[in-house]
């Protein structure tokens, strides 16, 4: 079970209501982490840049996509690598967010789409919910 919360202050959040949902993620056992409002908010504000960067490092060929997975999983310690979180994620999923993310700031490098996703996602290989993305499942 997630014992995350990212609890977002816009604008128009009262303190009075920006604590309330600190004090009542607590008293559900959770751990409350602020944040502005910014698309993706905290975990996935990082967390997808990072796995479109190992797509496109895949793409360059300064990898295979096993290799990343290891390197990041021995490396940095992740649980899962990229390619196999993405899998567990949905290829669709992760296209819809940074498809979305590019819509709204194509400026930005870091919300660049990946061919090779937009290529898997026409393929209808999504990752684990359809038994093929990045890798095979059975």
């Amino acid at each position: 079970m997630m014992k995350l919360v990212e609890v977002i202050a816009t604008s128009a959040t009262s303190q009075e209501t920006f604590d309330s949902l600190l004090n009542f993620s607590k008293a559900l056992g959770k751990t409350p982490v602020s944040c502005k409002d910014t698309p993706g908010f905290i975990v996935n504000r990082l967390l997808v840049p990072y796995m479109i960067e190992a797509l496109r490092l895949h793409e360059r060929g300064h990898g295979s996509k096993e290799d990343i997975d290891i390197a990041m999983k021995l490396g940095a310690g992740y649980p899962m690598g990229p390619f196999e979180l993405s899998d567990y994620v949905g290829l669709d999923t992760l296209k819809f967010i940074i498809d979305g993310w590019n819509e709204k700031d194509p400026d930005n490098p870091l919300f660049t789409p990946s061919e090779l996703l937009n290529k898997l996602v026409a393929d209808r290989k999504l990752g684990k919910k359809t038994g093929e993305g990045f890798y095979k499942y059975k």
